[in-house]
C-alpha cells in the first residue's frame, strides 16, 4: 500500500524540535519572575521572625550594634528568664487561652449554624441575611469599637471575660466560608437523614460537620490567630494586670527601667508567637483545602 505524501511539518528538518525547544526558553523569564516574587514575599514575612528570634538571645549592646549583627555572640536564655520574672506570664497566658478557646469555639459554632440555616433552611429574606453577612465583611472592625465599648461599659463588663469575648463573636468570614462549602455538599445526604427522622441539629453535627473538616480547620485557624493576637480591644476594656492577655501584657516589658530592653521584649514576643505557629503547623494540611472549597460555587 503506497504511503501518502508526508506532512509539510514532517519534511521540515528539526521543525518539531525547535517548537519544543523554544517552549521552555519562552517560559523561563515568567518562571524566574515568579520565583523572585515568591522569594521576596518569603523574605518580607520570614526575616522579621528570624530577627525576633535571634534578638531574643542578644543583650542590649548587641541589638544596637551598627552594622547589624545578625547572630548573637551566645545563645543565652537570660532574656527569657527576665521576661518571665518581670511580668506574670502565667496569668497572661491563662487569660489568652480562655479568650482564645472560648471565643474561637463560639465563632465556629455560630458560623456553622448560621451558614447551615442560610443554605439548607427556607425562611423569608434569606438572601437579605446573607447580604448583611457579606456587607459585614466590608466593614472595618475599628468602626464598631466605640459602640461596643459603650455597650460593654454600660453592662458593667469592663475587666471581665465576657467583656473580652462576647463583642467579637460574630464572624462574617466564618459564616461566608461555611456557606460556600455547604453549597458543594450533596443535598441527598441531608434528605436521607431527614427521612430517618433526624432533626436539623443532628443533620448538622452528625453529617455536615464530619465532611467539613478542612473548612472547619481553616476557620478555626483564622479564629485562633485573631483571638490570640487581638490587642486593641483588650487594651480598651482591661486595665487590671490580672485580666490582661499576652499581647497587652507585653507592654509592661517596655519601660520598667526607663529604657526598653529589646532583648527581653523580643523574648516575650517569641513566647507569645510560639502557640500561634504551633497551631498553624498542626492545621496546615487542611488549611488550603478548606480555603479553596466552594471557590467556584455561586
Amino acid at each position: 500500500m503506497a504511503a501518502g505524501p508526508a506532512p509539510a511539518a514532517a519534511l521540515a528538518p528539526g521543525h518539531g524540535r525547535e517548537r519544543t525547544a523554544d517552549g521552555p526558553r519562552r517560559r523561563r523569564p515568567a518562571n524566574a519572575g515568579g520565583y523572585l516574587s515568591l522569594l521576596l514575599a518569603v523574605a518580607v514575612m520570614v526575616l522579621p521572625l528570624v530577627w525576633m528570634l535571634l534578638a531574643s538571645f542578644k543583650d542590649r549592646d548587641e541589638i544596637y550594634t551598627i552594622p547589624i549583627q545578625w547572630l548573637p555572640s551566645s545563645y543565652d536564655l537570660s532574656n527569657y528568664a527576665d521576661a518571665l520574672a518581670t511580668v506574670p506570664f502565667d496569668s497572661f497566658f491563662l487569660n489568652s487561652a480562655i479568650t482564645t478557646i472560648v471565643g474561637a469555639g463560639l465563632k465556629i459554632t455560630l458560623g456553622l449554624t448560621t451558614a447551615y440555616a442560610v443554605v439548607f433552611l427556607d425562611f423569608p429574606f434569606k438572601n437579605v441575611v446573607f447580604g448583611i453577612v457579606v456587607f459585614a465583611l466590608l466593614v472595618p472592625q475599628q468602626i464598631v469599637i466605640i459602640p461596643n465599648y459603650t455597650l460593654v461599659a454600660e453592662l458593667g463588663w469592663l475587666n471581665t471575660d465576657q467583656g473580652l469575648i462576647i463583642p467579637g463573636l460574630a464572624s462574617a468570614f466564618g459564616t461566608f466560608l461555611f456557606r460556600q462549602h455547604f453549597l458543594t455538599l450533596p443535598v441527598s445526604i441531608l434528605e436521607a437523614a431527614a427521612l430517618d427522622g433526624a432533626g436539623h441539629f443532628r443533620r448538622l453535627f452528625r453529617f455536615v460537620v464530619p465532611i467539613s473538616a478542612p473548612t472547619i480547620a481553616a476557620v478555626a485557624l483564622v479564629s485562633i490567630v485573631s483571638e490570640w493576637n487581638e490587642y486593641l480591644w483588650p487594651l480598651l476594656v482591661v486595665d487590671r494586670a490580672e485580666m490582661m492577655t499576652l499581647p497587652v501584657g507585653l507592654t509592661l516589658l517596655q519601660n520598667n527601667d526607663g529604657v526598653t530592653n529589646w532583648g527581653v521584649l523580643m523574648a516575650g514576643t517569641v513566647l507569645v508567637t510560639a502557640p500561634v505557629l504551633i497551631a498553624f503547623f498542626a492545621l496546615q494540611t487542611r488549611i488550603v483545602a478548606g480555603l479553596t472549597t466552594g471557590a467556584v460555587t455561586g
